[in-house]
C-alpha cells in the first residue's frame, strides 16, 4: 500500500493469507474485524499504517511474490465437510491437518468424495471461483439402476433444475450403472439433481479432475502439493496470477491426520 493508496478490507485480509474474500466479508459482518480499534463496514479501505485485527489477531501483508503460499490437492473422503468452521465435526481443515492456515477452493458435498484444492492464497480462490463456469470438472457417478440408452444424450443437452436449465455437458456411459460427466458449472448438488430429474438416485459420486489436475493415484485421505507446472496452467486458465507458480512444492502425497472421531456425528 504505497503512496498513500488504500486497499479494500476484504482484499487486504485475503492477501494476508488469512482467508478468502468471501470469508473475510462474513467475518466483517460478524464484527470479527477491526481497523484501528473500530468496526468497519464491508467497503472499508485499509491505509498504510492501519492496524487490522481479525478474530483477535493482527493481520499483515505478506511477501508479494507469494513464495510462502500453499496450494494442495486433496482426495476428500465421504463424510468430510468443506468448511473452515472449527466447530463443525469432520471439517476439512482438521481432516487435512496442514500446519499452515488453509481453506478450500469451492466445495465438494459431504456425501461425495474426490479431488478438491486447498490453499493459503485468498487471491487465487477468488480468481478460480470467478472462473468456475469456464473450467472443466470431471466426475465418475454411480446410480441405483441401469442407465437407459438415451440417458447420456439427454443429460448432455441440459437438465431443468433449481429454476433454470443446466449448461450442456459431456457424458459418457462407462457401465450399466456408472457414467462419467464433465461439467463447466457448479450448482448446488447439481449432478444429484440432474440424475433425480430422470428417475435415478446417485449412490456414489467421485470428482476425478479439476481443470488440468487429475486425482490419479492420490489415495483417499491423502493430499499433495500442486506442482509448479500445474499452478502455471491454473494461473493461465483463470486469467493469470503472478508469483503463485513458484510457490508450489514437490507433489509427494501426504496422509491426512484425520479428524477426531469421539462424539462426532458422522
Amino acid at each position: 500500500m504505497s503512496n498513500g493508496e488504500g486497499r479494500r478490507l476484504n482484499k487486504f485480509i485475503s492477501d494476508s493469507g488469512y482467508c478468502s474474500r468471501r470469508e473475510a466479508d462474513k467475518l466483517i459482518l460478524q464484527n470479527q474485524v477491526s481497523i484501528n480499534g473500530k468496526r468497519p463496514g464491508l467497503g472499508a479501505q485499509v491505509m498504510p499504517g492501519d492496524v487490522v485485527m481479525v478474530e483477535g489477531k493482527r493481520i499483515r501483508t505478506v511477501n508479494p511474490d507469494k513464495t510462502d503460499r500453499v496450494y494442495i490437492a486433496y482426495h476428500k473422503p465421504v463424510g468430510i465437510t468443506c468448511t473452515t468452521e472449527a466447530h463443525v465435526p469432520g471439517n476439512i481443515i482438521d481432516a487435512v491437518g496442514h500446519k499452515k492456515r488453509i481453506f478450500p477452493v469451492g466445495r465438494l458435498d459431504k456425501d461425495s468424495e474426490g479431488l478438491i484444492f486447498l490453499t493459503s492464497d485468498g487471491d487465487i480462490v477468488n480468481k478460480i471461483l470467478r472462473a468456475e463456469n469456464a473450467h472443466e470438472k470431471e466426475y465418475i457417478v454411480t446410480v441405483d439402476k441401469p442407465l437407459s440408452g438415451q440417458f447420456a444424450e439427454r443429460m448432455a443437452k441440459g437438465v431443468p433444475i433449481l429454476g433454470t436449465v443446466t449448461k450442456p455437458c459431456k457424458v459418457m456411459i462407462l457401465s450399466r450403472n456408472v457414467f462419467k460427466i464433465i461439467l463447466v458449472q457448479g450448482m448446488n448438488r447439481q449432478i444429484r439433481r440432474m440424475c433425480e430429474h430422470f428417475g435415478y438416485e446417485v449412490t456414489r459420486l467421485k470428482r476425478t479432475r479439476i481443470m488440468n489436475v487429475k486425482l490419479d493415484a492420490l489415495k483417499l485421505g491423502q493430499w499433495r502439493n500442486l506442482s509448479a507446472e500445474e499452478m502455471a496452467e491454473i494461473n493461465q486458465a483463470v486469467g493469470g496470477l503472478s508469483g503463485t507458480a513458484g510457490a508450489a512444492g514437490k507433489s509427494r502425497p501426504r496422509r491426512q491426520n484425520g479428524p477426531k472421531t469421539g462424539g462426532r456425528r458422522r
